[in-house]
């Protein structure tokens, strides 16, 4: 009985190591897709702050980790093998470590990634020249405003900033802002007709800003990630009481004991934050 027991809690282990070789992979791509995409808001988020950069390597070093520490617990839990089993839970109390000090540089630092995101925007669109300047930086602020429906950062009334705008005399305005379907999504269009007034707001665009767009933005894709959180949480939760199991099963020494329930520890500590912060997050309004 106790042998039949001790080969199913195996190969659960293997199971569950193998789900993390995959999230690992997951998450792997996910920093490298931050680094590399510069077609969408991530690449104006990555010239706001240093720290989306640095939360981008944070997130690939703990995705290869993470695929590490799968591969290793799958090893270890099917040929028995004591010492992958040790570094395999070491590796997992390194990545609940990982896991808390990058939230806590997330929530500490949120505010002050709003304000330099703001500061970033407004720069860009004074300096936004179509034939010069960063043009994956360019066509990324397009995208944004062509996909959100808005214009500007807190309006249409920033661009009247703009400094190839206002040597045009303000004849021209933001093709990606338009409300009308226009073959170009990306530099200046022309005003099809006589106006009264050539001031942003007698422009054929959208009046809203980006700001609360962007804002939305942020908020239902962090709520992906504190999901993807928990999740990891739980399947960490359900390494720890499985392993636990095994190690008994394998008479650990009471140094391994103290590893897991170490592990087990940071794992409570892990799943509060996660639900704590996103808590905090949606109390917060949109300024």
């Amino acid at each position: 009985m106790g042998s039949g027991c001790l080969k199913v809690t195996k190969y659960f282990l293997f199971l569950f190591n193998l789900l993390f070789l995959i999230l690992g992979a997951v998450i792997l791509g996910f920093g490298i897709w931050i680094l590399a995409d510069k077609t969408s808001f991530i690449a104006v988020l990555q010239t706001s702050s240093p720290s989306l950069k640095s939360g981008a390597y944070i997130l690939i070093g703990v995705g290869a980790l993470t695929m590490l520490m799968g591969f290793l617990g799958c090893l270890g839990a099917v040929n028995e093998i004591r010492c992958l089993l040790a570094l395999y839970f070491t590796c997992l109390m390194v990545i609940l470590m990982t896991q808390v000090a990058a939230g806590l540089v997330i929530y500490f630092q949120k505010d002050m990634l709003k304000d330099e995101l703001s500061k970033i925007v407004q720069q860009l669109i004074v300096d936004y020249d179509p034939s010069n300047g960063d043009k994956n930086l360019q066509d990324a602020w397009d995208y944004v405003q062509k996909q959100i429906f808005c214009c500007g950062w807190d309006g249409a009334k920033d661009w009247e900033n703009n400094k190839i705008l206002k040597n045009e005399s303000m004849l021209q305005y933001p093709c990606s802002c338009s409300v009308e379907v226009k073959p170009e999504n990306t530099g200046f269009c022309n005003l099809d007709g006589p106006s009264n007034s050539t001031a942003p707001y007698a422009w054929p665009v959208h009046e809203q800003g980006c700001v609360d767009g962007v804002q939305q933005w942020l908020k239902d894709n962090l709520g992906i990630i504190l999901g993807v959180c928990t999740g990891v949480a739980v399947i960490e939760v359900s390494h720890s009481l499985i392993g636990d199991h095994t190690l008994s099963s394998y008479a650990y020494s009471f140094k391994g004991k103290a590893i897991v329930y170490f592990c087990w520890f940071f794992l409570v500590v892990d799943t509060w934050f996660n639900a704590d912060t996103t808590s905090v997050f949606n109390n917060r309004h949109l300024t």
